[in-house]
């Protein structure tokens, strides 16, 4: 027999490994918007996390805050371990086989995929409904790339599980539920999720600053491998050539600020490095750019392109098979898509934001306000609860 429809609130928990505003990545901010999102609506939310701080001094949240595993998930230069992805998962299993009378949904993050196999199994049995996040989804080559050859053909086998295990799915691009489709997820699930109501309102109906530095191209986010961040010097010396006041601004910290330096010494191109900057101090850095630029080789999404234009800065971002990103720049309307890191080819498409000036802004800050009112999370959440409904009538 069919369960009840359930037309009141909802338990529901949100599994993931990080907590906005202790990590700062998109991710994070995903996660941390929908449970928001799901209180707002009336619903009882758990956030089942690993703990980062002293007992008793959780972040202040709308929801309940569970840690439920202690330890760091990643090298220092961002790559994520096979032993904090087994501690996790164990975790998550332990706390679901506990409490799998508790909650009617749980969405937990695909990142990494042993979560969803460990939720899966915890919830045998039992009438809770699994809804699964795929930040992204990596094809063999890549993840062999990442973890190796063997591991990367187990995480790859584990995703390629994964996709099948849950009863929904949510994803951040059309780029992914693609890979998702392609890697073993049924066709009827998949459900996009608009994020860009994730920048916040202050900051969306902003105009362009009136004091736009004319040579700033500004980098922003974390310093690792993935971001390629020591491929702008050499791309910077292109764009002097035509507009020799450019001048690089770098956000952020990591492994690769050592490389990025040394990059920058050899080119004979100055770095202003700024490291970690208050939201207020970034928010002053986009508005205040000539462009954006971003080269790294993978982006779930790519949320810093919709920061950057809600000030009506442009970006530039280089394709790639890894690289949703991508999808979020038009060419010659928000900013321009590389073909590669090459400094030529780089350095064009930043020459190119520089050449189109004002008229960019302009069209960068429509693109944002259109996209920003057809793309939103809380619209998602919706949609996501009315799966839940349908599938419960059934």
């Amino acid at each position: 027999m069919p369960e009840p429809h359930r037309d009141g609130p909802l338990r529901i928990a949100v599994v993931y490994d990080c907590l906005y505003p202790v990590n700062t990545g998109g991710g994070e901010r995903v996660y941390r918007a929908i449970a928001e999102l799901l209180v707002q609506r009336g619903h009882a939310v758990d956030y089942l996390t690993r703990s980062q701080w002293e007992a008793g001094a959780a972040p202040a949240t709308p929801f309940r805050v569970h840690s439920i595993w202690r330890g760091e998930i990643a090298t220092a230069d961002g790559t994520r371990t096979t032993g904090a992805a087994l501690g996790f998962a164990a975790a998550v299993f332990r706390a679901l086989v506990r409490r799998r009378r508790d909650y009617d949904l749980v969405l937990v993050s695909a990142l990494p995929p042993l979560n969803v196999l460990a939720a899966r199994l915890a919830l045998l049995g039992s009438r809770v409904w699994l809804a699964a996040d795929w930040l992204e989804v990596w094809p063999l080559r890549k993840w062999r790339e990442y973890s190796g050859l063997l591991v990367g053909g187990l995480a790859w086998a584990v995703q390629s599980l994964g996709l099948r295990a849950s009863d929904e799915a949510t994803v951040n691009s059309r780029f992914t539920l693609e890979r998702a489709h392609r890697g073993g997820l049924d066709a009827p699930k998949g459900l996009v999720l608009g994020l860009l109501d994730l920048v916040p309102e202050a900051v969306a109906v902003a105009t362009p600053a009136p004091e736009v530095e004319p040579g700033r191209v500004l980098f922003a986010g974390r310093h690792i491998p993935d971001k390629r961040l020591p491929t702008l010097p050499a791309a910077l010396l292109v764009v002097a050539r035509e507009h020799p006041g450019v001048r690089l601004v770098v956000t952020g910290s990591g492994s690769e600020t050592g490389a990025l330096l040394a990059a920058a010494a050899e080119a004979g191109v100055e770095v202003d490095l700024r490291g970690r900057v208050t939201d207020t101090e970034l928010e002053t850095l986009m508005a205040t750019a000539a462009v954006l630029v971003n080269p790294s080789r993978r982006e779930g999404f790519g949320l810093v392109v919709a920061e950057a234009a809600a000030h009506g800065t442009p970006s530039v971002v280089v394709a790639g098979e890894d690289n949703a990103a991508a999808e979020l720049v038009a060419d010659g309307v928000n900013g321009y898509v590389a073909a590669s890191t090459a400094p030529e080819e780089l350095g064009a498409a930043i020459g190119r934001a520089l050449d189109d000036g004002e008229a960019l802004r302009t069209s960068t800050l429509v693109w944002f306000r259109d996209a920003r009112a057809s793309s939103r999370l809380d619209a998602s959440v919706d949609a996501l609860l009315a799966r839940y409904r349908a599938a419960r009538t059934r």
